[in-house]
């Protein structure tokens, strides 16, 4: 069974336009943003960005890529810049209840991290319009 019939599949069960790698996107990003959360708070850049290599390390050793790849097409960049810039943590907590109440099927962590996206990625798209 190749790519090809495994989204064929997929699309014929969801109704939507969705893709194995849009699973793998979301299990690396989830992965990503709770190995960030369960890091110690950092106390300057170099332990920040050494926490971040740590967790793509376990990420791609996950998902069975290299470094890189998975950098690149499997963490989301927000869940990095929330880390990056602090504000992880805070968005997470107040966004978690309200997106488990609405989408009643994810883990607790998945809701987590949809919400920190819901809340980044609207942060950036008013950005732009403005």
């Amino acid at each position: 069974v190749g790519s090809e019939e495994v989204n064929a599949y997929l699309k014929e069960i969801t109704g939507v336009e969705v893709t194995s790698k849009d699973f793998r996107t979301w299990a690396g990003t989830v992965l990503a943003a709770q190995l960030l959360r369960e890091f110690e708070a950092y106390t300057c850049d170099s332990e920040a960005k050494k926490n971040i290599v740590r967790a793509v390390e376990t990420v791609a050793k996950r998902l069975g890529n290299t470094k890189a790849v998975c950098r690149k097409c499997y963490i989301h960049p927000a869940v990095i810049d929330a880390y990056l810039d602090g504000s992880m943590m805070e968005t997470i907590a107040q966004r978690a209840q309200k997106v488990a109440r609405a989408v009643d099927r994810l883990t607790a962590e998945e809701a987590r991290v949809l919400g920190l996206l819901q809340r980044r990625l609207g942060r950036d798209v008013r950005k732009k319009a403005s």
